[in-house]
């Protein structure tokens, strides 16, 4: 859950530290190919104090509003896989951008698969 006075885009939080995590077209579940990253967030956490807010991405097609859900629930996966190896769920907060701030303006399946994602940042 987000906490009131974190912006994913605002100076608070560096993002770039960590690479997205990718999904496939209308799915939330975290590839396997992608356990890697999550895993490398893991072993960051685990060694300090800090807290991150994962910001979930889809790409153009679907409502609004469909789409909103779908990054609330790839963020959410994101944060599940985190715990799930030992990360308290306490000092991760999620937020969905949905369809909004594409990494990738184009109208391809290229563009659409960058689009489809997980963003990490960390709360300074």
């Amino acid at each position: 859950e987000r906490r009131e006075g974190t912006s994913f885009f605002g100076g608070n939080v560096e993002r770039g530290q960590f690479q997205p995590v990718y999904f496939d077209f209308d799915s939330q579940a975290v590839r396997s190919s992608e356990s890697g990253k999550i895993q490398r967030i893991a072993e960051f956490m685990k060694g300090g104090s800090a807290q991150i807010i994962i910001a979930g991405f889809t790409d153009e097609r679907g409502t609004a509003e469909y789409n909103r859900g779908l990054g609330d629930r790839r963020a959410g996966a994101v944060r599940e896989d985190l715990i799930s190896q030992g990360v308290d769920g306490g000092r991760i907060q999620t937020v969905s951008f949905g369809l909004e701030m594409p990494a990738d303006s184009g109208h391809s399946e290229a563009a659409w698969a960058k689009n489809r994602r997980a963003e990490i940042g960390v709360i300074k």
